[in-house]
């Protein structure tokens, strides 16, 4: 596995030079969320898509 700091500055090191501190941050917790996501499917945390069409549908009512 990659170190979290090394992650960081790529991700850093791959923005244009002009990027805002704000687009930098959103681009961090976007790779963030997809590492979770993927540790998530790694460990078998994850629903059907027939479970979670059921599980908006309640949210529906």
């Amino acid at each position: 596995m990659i170190p979290v700091k090394d992650t960081m500055k790529e991700i850093i090191d791959g923005q244009p030079d002009d990027s805002s501190f704000d687009e930098i941050l959103r681009e961090l917790a976007f790779a963030r969320m997809i590492y979770r996501g993927l540790d998530d499917v790694d460990h078998g945390r994850t629903i059907s898509n027939e479970e979670m069409k059921a599980e908006i549908e309640r949210w529906q009512k």
